[in-house]
């Protein structure tokens, strides 16, 4: 069993991200551009989590998944897209949906 197994297990989350993204989510990483560079997903969106909150109007209306180095700057960018109206999956590490 995966980490992403484990975390599942504990607290029941059942999201299948990939059927997500297939029926039109966006990826958007809130890495610092630096740790983006690094390494991502392609086709992936890079907003930073400080930067989140003046750029939603490039996620407005559209259901998305956040990924981040280890799933808690992807929690709090959920929150803050949540208490804005729109859906939001924290998927964890990016190299979870690699």
């Amino acid at each position: 069993m995966g980490l992403l197994d484990t975390i599942k297990s504990l607290f029941g989350s059942s999201v299948n991200y990939q059927e997500v993204i297939d029926g039109g989510a966006i990826i958007v990483d809130v890495r610092t551009p630096q740790e983006y560079k690094s390494g991502s997903i392609e086709g992936s969106l890079n907003i930073p989590l400080d930067k989140l909150k003046t750029n939603l109007k490039k996620v407005k209306d559209k259901e998305v998944v956040l990924v981040c180095r280890s799933g808690a700057r992807a929690a709090r960018a959920k929150a803050i897209l949540k208490s804005n109206g729109i859906q939001a999956h924290n998927a964890g590490a990016w190299q979870n949906l690699k």
